[in-house]
């Protein structure tokens, strides 16, 4: 498969630490990073960073880190965290990153299968994790931590401070000042910068080894199409383990220069984003549906002249906001009309998302619905699709400007190969590829052909214009049993563009028709049922209101009437659904930590409702077990009412 890279734009610099010093070097004084602490924004330059990096390498050293140990990173999106990448990079080590809300026992199974000597954790949450499992980690030697609140009395001697660490660095550094060099310099192309694990949809999650090369790659092929450049702003808040984040928030920002900025937390988010204003964001789609339903809560509170005007600006935005962007001809009507809904509704939505100075948005990690990607570039958000998996660095297609398609995940990205297979599935092949999945030769050998095509595993085709589509996930695609094809994604990301609507799961595979279950998003719907008088007491109360059990009926029949005009899924309209009493939880094993769900595992799970939906019934009684967050665990139980839904006659086009 090819590996070799084109490097000569970077003179050399085709590592990740050699970046790094290369910027310390040219641009000394330029923000680096920026974390928000105590409702302050903090600022490294990038001579800080570099200081940072060698203290924290030559630390690690000191402690016995060497060539090829893996570092787990774990922890929300820290400045210190992202500099130890680096510092374990510059000794020819491997980092780690897992999710920092997985639970202990989630996490064992990748420190065990990385052989996990060295961690960097975030806070006392991490810690504590990490003591609870350490015995049965089999590896795990030295424990560092990055904030020390709640750490006073934690006295064993594998723990360390990282200030502590840095201070041992330093020392070493001065005693040893050309060793750091050295490795530095043994640092190859070809080696392994980053192992990022699978999300285990179908079974134990695997070690994907990306190279230098892959990385660099994939972030010049995006620095070029968009030209992102030094001046820019990324806000890194998604978590450290998923390849988007690796893509945006470290490789582009080491091969461009532009800043990383670190929220405060979880919560401030929202806030955190109006203050810094990115130039450029990345987001999966859930992000960009909970941001709409935000939006849309707000207007259904505000006044009937608001909600008039609003949704007046918003329908000649759908018109020809989309063309306005991509710079196609408008005619002077529907301009003038958008320019004065420019100052009225798009530009102040903008700003309270935090959007203003966006220069270009991405959204990758599931199929984003043709109806939510048209809202938000009929706003003027520059917001594109990015098709790629962890094995391919998230970097397959790019959508160019002035070349975005709704239905499609853009032209295959600079450097990148894309071949359709006989039964459709999507093949890959460029400099981004996975050198290997960890101790795994077997996997690897099955995941690339003969040809030295990834096989990615979603079904798919490229149009007349070389845009590719995806339809769904190949092992997902499956027939009716009148032999029409069904998509379950395709339909699924329909129905959540509405804002009542956060999860859904469709079943028909061999079956007469469809059927589905259905998470409300208790927020969108709550704000609804108050504003009618509907009271409730949760969750499960409220999903079990006959009232909303019609809300949602209204939604999927939308849907239905939509799908009939599409002769590939016309088929596919739903006919039963059910609302879920609970939501489809990762603690619960229903969604993987990127929230997609585990279908054969829900399918198990809630096979009597499968059951109920198929046979006729009107209603089904169902007792299901979950998992708290504080690890105890409990029962919900209800009695789910079973809805029908209106389907439409199909008409056939005229040959």
């Amino acid at each position: 498969m090819p590996k070799q890279a084109n490097f000569a734009s970077l003179d050399g610099l085709h590592t990740f630490p050699r970046l790094l010093f290369h910027h310390a070097k040219t641009r000394p004084n330029a923000p680096a990073m920026r974390e928000k602490y105590l409702g302050i924004w903090q600022t490294w330059t990038w001579v800080d960073v570099a200081e940072r990096v060698r203290a924290l390498a030559c630390g690690l050293a000191a402690l016995g880190f060497k060539r090829g140990d893996n570092l787990a990173v774990i922890g929300d999106n820290r400045p210190h965290l992202y500099m130890m990448m680096t510092a374990a990079q510059c000794l020819g080590g491997v980092p780690v990153p897992l999710y920092q809300d997985a639970v202990a026992n989630e996490m064992l199974f990748a420190l065990q299968d990385a052989g996990i000597r060295f961690a960097i954790v975030e806070d006392q949450e991490q810690v504590d994790k990490m003591l609870e499992i350490k015995d049965q980690t089999g590896a795990l030697e030295h424990l560092i931590y990055d904030d020390p609140r709640g750490m006073r009395h934690y006295n064993q001697p594998f723990l360390h401070d990282i200030h502590e660490l840095m201070e041992m660095g330093r020392i070493h550094d001065r005693n040893h000042p050309d060793f750091l060099n050295a490795e530095i310099e043994l640092g190859h192309f070809d080696d392994i910068s980053v192992m990022l694990y699978t999300s285990g949809t179908t079974g134990k999650p695997k070690g994907v080894c990306q190279t230098h090369a892959a990385f660099i790659a994939a972030a010049q092929g995006g620095v070029q199409v968009d030209n992102l450049g030094a001046d820019g702003d990324i806000l890194s808040y998604l978590p450290m383990a998923w390849v988007g984040d690796h893509l945006f928030s470290y490789a582009q920002a080491l091969v461009a220069g532009f800043t990383i900025n670190c929220p405060e937390s979880g919560e401030t988010v929202m806030t955190d984003l109006r203050e810094i204003g990115p130039t450029c964001y990345f987001a999966p789609p859930r992000v960009f549906e909970s941001l709409l339903t935000s939006v849309m809560i707000r207007m259904e509170d505000a006044g009937q002249i608001k909600q008039k005007v609003f949704h007046h600006f918003m329908a000649v935005a759908k018109r020809c906001g989309a063309d306005i962007l991509d710079g196609k001809a408008v005619g002077f009507g529907d301009r003038f009309q958008y320019w004065l809904g420019n100052i009225l509704i798009y530009a102040p939505l903008r700003n309270v998302l935090g959007m203003s100075r966006i220069r270009v948005a991405y959204t990758a990690g599931a199929a984003i619905g043709p109806e939510l990607f048209r809202f938000y570039r009929s706003m003027g958000i520059n917001l594109k699709q990015f098709y790629g998996q962890t094995e391919t660095c998230a970097y397959v297609c790019i959508q160019p400007d002035g070349q975005i398609k709704f239905d499609s995940v853009g032209q295959p990205a600079p450097g990148v190969e894309i071949r359709i297979a006989d039964n459709g599935e999507v093949l890959v092949k460029g400099p981004m590829l996975l050198k290997e999945y960890y101790k795994r030769p077997d996997a690897t050998a099955e995941s690339i052909n003969a040809d030295g095509y990834f096989m990615t595993g979603d079904a798919g085709f490229l149009d007349e214009d070389g845009h590719l589509k995806i339809i769904d996930r190949a092992k997902d695609v499956g027939k009716l049993s009148n032999g029409a094809m069904f998509a379950p994604n395709y339909i699924e990301n329909k129905l959540k563009f509405f804002q009542f609507i956060k999860e859904v799961v469709c079943f028909g595979h061999q079956r007469d028709m469809v059927c589905a279950f259905v998470n409300i998003d208790v927020g969108a719907v709550g704000n609804w049922a108050e504003r009618r008088g509907i009271s409730y007491s949760g969750y499960a109360d409220l999903a079990g209101k006959p009232e909303v059990l019609e809300l949602i009926r209204e939604c999927v029949e939308q849907i239905n009437a939509d799908l009939v005009n599409d002769s590939m899924v016309a088929d596919s309209q739903i006919h039963r659904f059910l609302v879920l009493h609970k939501e489809l939880d990762p603690d619960d094993d229903e969604l993987t930590r990127t929230r997609k769900v585990r279908r054969n595992f829900v399918a198990e799970k809630y096979k009597v409702l499968i059951d109920a939906l198929y046979s006729g019934k009107t209603s089904q009684f169902i007792e299901t077990e979950v998992k708290f967050e504080d690890g105890r665990r409990g029962k919900v139980s209800a009695d789910l009412k079973i809805a029908e839904a209106k389907t439409f006659p199909i008409v056939k086009k005229a040959a």
